[in-house]
């Protein structure tokens, strides 16, 4: 038996599988961007509000009660900025690797899974394309068995072809959408951790600035 043969005698087992896929895909998508909802709900702060404390508590150089206000808060923003005041007689240049450090893992954390959502919102036209061309192929088959003549099986695998593009592209558009979603609200959050360790340095700066004119 040649590829061809091979190839044509999966394609008479059907799209269905396919399909199943689809929905399980789907399912999966589903619950990683209900696992991510949960997630960012759990990690938020209102961090308008910490910035304006922070910068309180700064200017009146109280590094304690900054780095404490910064760890109550269980936001990732809060926790970037916090690590440049783990050490601050460290210097500014400690103090931004370890904001930057911070940052990379704030990231990754927030980014858990995103990857299966991104490829299944590329991917799941694909899959239904892929069932489409079984039920063509299958189509075809029939066609042939009926001498040429429609018939209600002919019929039947013309429909399963164009379910299964629909359902690849109804999969596909969710998933593309919660991806697109989820990166922008990454990328909110660790540009506002930025801002706030961005504070945390210009105190570290102002700092050491005064600590020169002093000497």
């Amino acid at each position: 038996m040649d590829i061809q043969e091979r190839l044509t005698a999966f394609a008479m087992l059907g799209a269905t599988w396919v399909m199943w896929l689809l929905v399980l895909l789907s399912i999966v998508s589903l619950a990683i961007v209900l696992e991510r909802a949960y997630f960012f709900f759990a990690t938020g702060d209102d961090v308008v509000r910490v910035k304006r404390e922070l910068l309180g508590l700064l200017g009146k150089k109280d590094v304690d009660g900054a780095r404490k206000l910064l760890m109550a808060s269980k936001s990732f923003e809060a926790r970037i900025a916090g690590a440049g005041l783990d050490s601050p007689d460290a210097g500014v240049d400690s103090a931004e690797e370890r904001i930057e450090g911070e940052k990379e893992l704030a990231r990754l954390a927030m980014e858990r899974n995103l990857v299966f959502l991104g490829t299944v919102g590329n991917n799941a036209p694909f899959l239904g394309l892929l069932g489409t061309v079984i039920g063509i192929i299958r189509a075809f088959a029939a066609l042939d068995a009926a001498g040429g003549q429609v018939s209600p099986n002919l019929m039947a695998e013309i429909g399963e072809a164009l379910v299964a593009t629909a359902i690849g592209i109804v999969v596909a558009l969710p998933s593309v959408a919660a991806f697109n979603l989820l990166q922008r609200i990454i990328k909110s959050r660790l540009a506002r951790g930025e801002s706030l360790g961005h504070d945390v340095l210009a105190f570290l700066k102002s700092k050491r600035a005064g600590a020169a004119g002093e000497a």
